[in-house]
C-alpha cells in the first residue's frame, strides 16, 4: 500500500470493493419526495463514494445500478432511470476520464435504445485505458442471467464439457479479467443477494449497514474498510494448531 496513506486508513484495504447500492426509494419517502429524487441523489452520493475510494487506495468498484428484474418497476420510474443514466453520461464523462477512471458495463444493452447504447460503449472506449479506479456499473445485470450467458457462449464455441472448469467459467463472464470482490457493501440493511455476483462474490467479505444509499458516505465506507481489515478471511481453510 502507498506509504503516504493517512494513518486512518487500514493498511489492508481490499482491491475490488462491489455495493449494492439500496435504499433510495425509502430515502426519498422519509423526506416526502417522489421516487426519482432518491435516485438521484443517489447518483450525486456516487461521486462522493468515488472521491472516497480513489482516496482509500480502492481499485476496482462495482455498483449495482439497476437489476434484470428492475425492468418490473412502474414504468414512469423505469424511463426515469434511464433518462438518469443517460444524463449521467453527458454530465460526468470527461471528468471521469481526465480523473483517470476507467468505465466498464456489466450486463446486456439490448434493451436500451440505440442512442443510448451508443453513448455506454463510447464512455467505455474512452476511459479503457485508464488505471487509476476501475468503475463497474452493473446496469441490467443479474448474476444468474450473467451464468446463463457464460455457459452459452462456451457451448457456442465449442468447449468440450470436460474442458469446463471455474477459470473457463470466469473468462466468459462479464467480469472477465477482473479480480473477485473482496468486499461486497450493501446498504438500508437489507440482508440479501439479490442476484449480485453470485459466482464472483463467492469468498467475498460482506457489509451491511442500516444507512440509506445516499446518505453512505466517505465516513461510512471508511468503517467498511475497517470492519474488513479486522476480518480474517480463511477461504474454507482453518489456522493450524500451534503446540503450546
Amino acid at each position: 500500500m502507498a506509504k503516504d496513506r493517512p494513518p486512518e486508513i487500514p493498511s489492508a484495504v481490499p482491491l475490488h470493493v462491489a455495493i449494492i447500492m439500496d435504499g433510495n426509494g425509502r430515502w426519498a419517502r422519509a423526506r416526502g419526495l417522489p421516487r426519482l429524487a432518491g435516485h438521484r441523489a443517489g447518483v450525486d452520493n456516487l461521486r462522493r463514494v468515488l472521491e472516497a475510494a480513489t482516496e482509500f487506495g480502492i481499485r476496482y468498484l462495482t455498483i449495482y445500478a439497476f437489476s434484470t428484474e428492475n425492468w418490473s418497476r412502474p414504468p414512469d420510474e423505469v424511463r426515469g432511470l434511464l433518462n438518469i443514466l443517460e444524463d449521467v453520461i453527458d454530465r460526468e464523462l470527461q471528468s471521469l476520464n481526465k480523473n483517470g477512471v476507467q468505465l466498464r458495463h456489466l450486463g446486456r444493452l439490448e434493451r436500451l435504445s440505440p442512442e443510448l447504447q451508443a453513448k455506454v460503449h463510447q464512455a467505455v472506449e474512452l476511459t479503457k485505458h485508464n488505471e487509476r479506479l476501475v468503475l463497474n456499473i452493473a446496469w441490467n445485470y443479474g448474476g444468474r442471467d450473467e451464468i446463463v450467458q457464460a455457459m452459452r457462449h462456451m457451448m457456442a464455441s465449442g468447449v468440450r464439457p470436460e474442458d469446463v472448469d471455474e477459470d473457463l467459467v470466469s473468462q466468459h463472464l462479464y467480469t472477465a479479467g477482473i479480480p473477485d470482490p473482496d468486499l461486497i457493501i450493501r446498504t438500508s440493511g437489507e440482508l440479501r443477494v439479490s442476484n449480485f455476483l453470485i459466482w464472483q462474490g463467492a469468498y467475498a467479505e460482506w457489509y451491511v449497514t442500516p444507512t440509506f444509499w445516499p446518505d453512505f458516505g466517505r465516513d461510512e465506507l471508511l468503517e467498511a474498510l475497517w470492519e474488513y481489515a479486522r476480518r480474517d478471511r480463511r477461504f474454507g481453510r482453518v489456522e493450524p494448531v500451534r503446540p503450546t
